[in-house]
């Protein structure tokens, strides 16, 4: 089998090691991660993925036609047991970044979820763009409109932001690989939102992290039911919210600063919450410099 150009990430935050990093210099796709409310975005993204504990997927583009078959069944051509031996390898590697172990168990979502992500491409949650708000050309925040909709959500406390993305991802992974009423592979949808709660002193975050992903649109009006019972399929209603674009890591401390910058712009307003904020992540964890959006919910939606 050709080697695997394509790495795909486990999703949000932190750095990866030197050996991701160089796997992601292979390859310029995109990746997606999020916040926890209705994402709307009117077409398809391009073949990218998101994910929350992050394992490169840079690494499908040579993948023969017949290992991409569509069938939910395991009839397509496996990987060989070097090339599966060296993916779950690469999201191991990830995994430390974000000081977590990735279970053995994982190996089969990983691997399904590697092929179908360059077949089936990624379904983008829908949204509405009421303004820009720009200085010298360039966006400084937008504000958005995404409808009501059904997520899929999980809730971890750990003691890393981090972490705690990382530990739900990979349960949400499973419940996306078949660990659902349906047996069946339900798809991606971009971004995977984690939403973030501040402690009183307003400095730092409360432990306990909530991710979520956005069920395709196949599945809205009779979603799956997950066999995991950490797992809650949540209706969320219509949201509007005000977002800035920041490039890098997503940790504590980056996320903090960014939910500076945006209230300098902001000033004193009163119409958004100041005590629970999103993140939304756009691009592989591979990237360097990936984009990721700060999210600031409006109190009239």
């Amino acid at each position: 089998m050709t080697s695997l150009q394509q790495r795909w990430t486990l999703h949000h935050v932190t750095e990866l090691s030197a050996h991701c990093a160089e796997a992601a210099a292979h390859s310029s796709k995109s990746y997606c991660f999020t916040a926890q409310l209705p994402l709307c975005v009117p077409d398809k993204a391009t073949p990218t993925f998101a994910t929350m504990a992050l394992i490169s997927i840079e690494d499908l583009a040579e993948l023969d036609d017949e290992q991409l078959d569509d069938d939910v069944t395991d009839s397509s051509e496996p990987m060989d047991d070097e090339e599966q031996e060296r993916l779950y390898a690469h999201w191991q590697a990830v995994g430390r970044t974000h000081q977590v172990t990735v279970p053995r168990e994982m190996t089969g979502p990983i691997m399904e979820m590697t092929r179908r992500n360059q077949e089936m491409g990624q379904e983008r949650v829908p949204f509405a763009v009421i303004s820009r708000h720009e200085k010298l050309g360039e966006i400084m925040y937008e504000e958005r409109v995404y409808p009501a909709g059904k997520w899929a959500c999980i809730t971890v406390g750990e003691n890393l932001y981090e972490q705690s993305i990382s530990k739900g991802f990979m349960k949400l992974m499973r419940f996306i690989c078949k660990e659902n009423s349906a047996g069946r592979y339900l798809g991606m949808t971009v971004p995977i939102v984690n939403e973030i709660t501040m402690l009183d002193d307003g400095s730092s975050f409360v432990k306990d992290v909530l991710t979520a992903y956005y069920l395709p649109a196949e599945f809205q009006a009779n979603p799956p039911q997950p066999s995991d019972p950490d797992i809650t399929i949540v209706h969320r209603d219509t949201i509007r919210v005000i977002t800035r674009v920041f490039f890098g890591t997503t940790t504590e401390e980056t996320i903090s600063r960014q939910i500076s910058l945006l209230s300098e712009l902001l000033g004193t307003s009163e119409n958004v919450h100041r005590d629970t904020y999103m993140v939304a992540v756009f691009e592989n964890p591979g990237v360097p410099s990936r984009r990721n959006e700060i999210w600031f919910i409006r109190r009239d939606p």
